[in-house]
């Protein structure tokens, strides 16, 4: 009796010593397979940067900094262009308007986002012609640049990098993420990518493709340029906790190559590794910001009339989320003098940036 319990207990004992062993080779064969795709996204990602990656002549750091920052320990702001460049425009990357901007200030220490949207039709100065008009002809006057520049002359904050994404970009990701949850404000009859009726959505939160989330960006038939900056800011947001949870892992690579066959970037590689600590808790807190103002058509032409007061308090609040406490700048100085040689007539029409 002995021997027989003995026999069964070494049989025990070594099925028990089979399953462990199998268990430990199934961990071991998935932390290599694991291990594989995360360097074999790592490369990915770094031959999509590479590809994105672009230096605008002349602008190694802004012009409201001492020195280059360094996102790993430094608070820095990102600009989002976004640019209709379609073959139907026939405009090119850099002589299309900018149909979307998006200044996001990032503080490294609490890990928070301030996030504000500059209304297209938005009347302010632009250096690179040295005259007031919409904000979304700045890059079709000059660029990326020409963008950049006029944005910090409005708010006095540093632009430390852009991200210039068509919508080519902007579909294929949210495509790749598998649809984003968006709420819609009302009945939606909008166009697509290629300008056919094609959009129709219904009011309520829904889960939305690629080109259903474009149009909801984009339209502003029902409301305002003011909602419209809202709704790009959430879908923005949503694009940001589906990259952000661990579901989306296996969809990097699809994301990674829309993005870099449609975006342009001064980040490097290394300073796009940066921001990922931003996510290593989950979701950031992000603080979403506008800015306010009236409609105007007292040229004939309509602007979106920024109301000075707001436009103080954005720059204020940006600039401290940046810690940023240079109370003047010489390009504020210089443009405000260019401002006032461009002549009395524009002053007097239109007001007020």
């Amino acid at each position: 009796m002995k021997n027989r319990t003995k026999n069964k207990s070494k049989k025990k004992s070594s099925k028990a010593s089979l399953i462990i062993k199998v268990v430990l080779l199934l961990a071991a064969s998935l932390l290599i397979c694991a291990t594989a795709y995360g360097v074999y996204i790592a490369k990915q990602a770094e031959h999509a940067a590479d590809s994105a990656h672009e230096d605008l002549k002349g602008r190694d750091i802004s012009s409201l900094r001492d020195e280059k920052v360094e996102p790993v320990h430094d608070n820095v702001s990102i600009l989002f262009v976004g640019v209709d460049d379609s073959e139907n425009r026939g405009q090119g990357s850099e002589h299309s308007r900018s149909d979307a901007l998006i200044l996001a200030t990032l503080n490294n220490k609490t890990k928070t986002i301030k996030m504000l949207s500059i209304p297209r039709d938005s009347y302010v100065y632009i250096p690179s012609v040295n005259r007031k008009d919409k904000i979304t002809h700045a890059h079709a006057y000059g660029g990326t640049i020409s963008t950049i520049d006029t944005v910090e002359q409005l708010l006095d904050v540093p632009i430390d990098y852009y991200v210039r994404m068509n919508f080519n970009a902007f579909i294929d990701v949210v495509d790749a993420l598998g649809g984003v949850e968006a709420d819609v404000p009302y009945t939606l009859h909008e166009k697509d990518e290629f300008d056919r009726n094609s959009i129709n959505l219904k009011p309520g939160l829904q889960h939305l493709n690629g080109s259903q989330a474009l149009a909801l960006a984009r339209t502003r038939k029902q409301d305002s340029d003011i909602e419209r900056g809202k709704r790009q800011q959430e879908i923005l947001t949503a694009i940001m906790k589906k990259v952000s949870s661990v579901g989306s892992i296996t969809k990097y690579d699809d994301v990674i190559r829309a993005l870099g066959d449609n975006m342009k970037t001064n980040m490097t590689f290394s300073e796009m590794k940066s921001f990922l600590s931003y996510l290593s808790q989950g979701m950031p807190r992000i603080d979403s910001l506008t800015l306010d103002g009236s409609d105007d058509m007292s040229t004939g032409v309509y602007y979106y009339k920024l109301n000075q007061e707001s436009v103080d308090e954005i720059s204020k609040t940006l600039k401290n989320h940046l810690d940023y406490n240079k109370s003047s700048s010489n390009l504020t100085n210089n443009n405000t003098d260019k401002d006032n040689a461009v002549g009395d007539d524009a002053t007097e029409n239109n007001g007020a940036q």
